[in-house]
């Protein structure tokens, strides 16, 4: 059996053509997979948000002379919720992130100094919510660093970068923690 000169000629003139759109679609499910893990994270973060308001009443409530600590983490938590919209950056939502960390470390530190105030069932519930939305929200950032990290990795490598750039396909950034004591969960002791 012989090939025909035109057909491997048309193989070699769509090939090029063939894997540029292989290449293309790769990107589109890569950029899809990555917003499904940052939306991850922004359901866990509202979550943490929606938890705040809950803890600082029922802490306020044994409390009371503790008002600096309260309204920083109340304003922490204003602006990590600022942060949200997609018109600010993974960095900057990670900054508000890290000062509403440092604020509920502050406020949970206080309570240590109130005994009654930690046998109080709604505040360790809220508490046991809080470390596990803590951990939920550290998953979904490890995860969303995995992705962006794949899709970095090929957006920047030969011959992908080529149909990334011909298509714009811009450079996501990591959700890192870069303060020291905002890189681990809030820590709840009983």
């Amino acid at each position: 059996m012989t090939v025909e000169p035109w057909f491997v000629l048309l193989v070699v003139a769509i090939s090029p053509f063939a894997l540029l759109g292989i290449s293309y679609n790769r990107f589109v499910v890569q950029v899809a997979s990555t917003n499904a893990t940052w939306a991850n994270i922004d359901t866990q973060l509202q979550r943490r948000h929606d938890l705040i308001p809950n803890l600082v009443r029922t802490v306020a409530g044994y409390a009371a002379h503790e008002r600096d600590t309260f309204e920083a983490v109340t304003a922490a938590r204003t602006r990590a919720i600022a942060a949200i919209p997609t018109d600010v950056s993974v960095d900057q939502q990670a900054r508000a992130e890290d000062a509403l960390t440092q604020g509920l470390t502050s406020l949970l530190a206080v309570t240590e100094g109130y005994p009654p105030l930690k046998s109080d069932r709604n505040f360790r519930d809220l508490q046991r919510q809080l470390v596990e939305t803590e951990d939920r929200i550290a998953a979904s950032r490890r995860l969303y660093n995995l992705e962006v990290a794949a899709y970095e990795r090929r957006r920047r490598s030969l011959p992908s970068n080529l149909v990334a750039n011909a298509f714009g396909f811009d450079e996501r950034r990591l959700f890192e923690i870069q303060d020291a004591a905002a890189a681990h969960a809030v820590e709840v002791g009983f």
